[in-house]
């Protein structure tokens, strides 16, 4: 009887033990792993193991792999199955819950996640409100003494909201520097913001914006410069790396110049000092996203703005910078 029941807790035991290896990973060269699969690109995998953490494997150097938790498992044209994995013959058998077992060579499959990793990433494409941001604010202040006597100030905020579908983007900047030996003392003071919301059409490479921006130019007497505006782009390139954008619409401005006394000793040098002028313009654009690193991105961008009502007319601007760990600095110059 007590054999009986040693042999009993021998099978037991062994049970158990077996039960709580949970995934295994086993090389071509014999080495087996024991962990939990978290994810896999189809190049490498990783795995989390209780002696040496998140390790990452080649994936073409495994030879096995068994789960009794779900994976969600995806193959070469889009198609996802999701079940507990096993190994037979260098193909994977994914044992599903509504299809039966599913089975797939090793070089068909593209992703593997387990169900943390699926969950993340499903909330990582449609993000609430308050959930997704990526931005930053960047300061710079430089001073100048000697031959001329100099400060510099410049401010520069940046926020971005980005789902499966559609872009938020909200931003601010402003510059203010001065001379001590100029008359007057003030040779920059601006301040712009603006915000744009873009969405994706059925097909990937349309997309419809809405925006409106402001800016103030105390130099040039620019109390407040409302412009609206929305229209259509083409995704010229949409990659992990690179995001290529045109786009076009028209736009309307309602602008207003101070009434305000001029500097004593100056004149009135702008045609439009006190006055407001409204006018409907065409927007014409280009972005460029191009990521350099794990965290950096060149940001580039142009518009081209042509008054419809005084041909000759036409604002516009280049912006350049970079974001760096979800940071941008970014630089304007603009003519009229």
């Amino acid at each position: 009887m007590l054999r009986k029941f040693e042999v009993l807790t021998v099978i037991v035991f062994l049970g158990l033990s077996i039960f709580s290896f949970g995934d295994q990973v086993t090389l071509k060269n014999g080495d087996r792993l024991t962990g939990t699969v978290i994810k896999s690109d189809g190049k490498t995998l990783v795995l989390d193991t209780d002696a040496a953490g998140k390790i990452t494997l080649k994936f073409d150097a495994i030879q096995d792999i068994r789960s009794d938790a779900e994976l969600h498992v995806t193959v070469k044209g889009g198609k996802t199955v999701v079940g507990p994995v096993t190994t037979t013959d260098g193909k994977l058998q994914i044992a599903t819950k509504s299809s039966g077992t599913v089975e797939t060579p090793k070089e068909q499959v593209t992703l593997i996640r387990n169900d943390a990793e699926q969950q993340a990433y499903e909330e990582s494409l449609h993000p609430g409100l308050w959930h997704g941001w990526n931005g930053g604010i960047n300061v710079g202040f430089a001073v100048a003494r000697g031959n001329s006597q100099t400060e510099n100030l410049a401010l520069a905020f940046n926020a971005l909201h980005p789902t499966l579908d559609d872009k938020i983007t909200l931003y601010a900047s402003s510059i203010n520097a001065k001379n001590d030996l100029a008359t007057p003392s003030t040779v920059a003071n601006l301040s712009q913001g603006g915000f744009r919301y873009d969405r994706d059409l059925d097909s990937w490479k349309l997309f419809v914006f809405g925006a409106a921006d402001f800016m103030a130019n105390a130099l040039q007497f620019l109390d407040l410069r409302q412009v609206y505006s929305g229209g259509l782009g083409y995704h010229v390139i949409k990659s992990d790396r690179t995001i290529l954008d045109f786009f076009g619409g028209l736009n309307y401005t309602h602008e207003t110049y101070s009434n305000g006394a001029l500097v004593p000793g100056t004149t009135n040098i702008f045609e439009s000092y006190g006055h407001t002028n409204r006018f409907v313009a065409v927007t014409l654009g280009q972005e460029l996203n191009q990521k350099v690193g794990s965290a950096t991105v060149i940001t580039e961008s142009a518009g081209f703005f042509p008054n419809l009502q005084q041909t000759g007319e036409y604002p516009l601007y280049l912006q350049f910078g970079d974001r760096d760990q979800a940071e941008q600095a970014s630089g304007l110059a603009e003519s009229i």
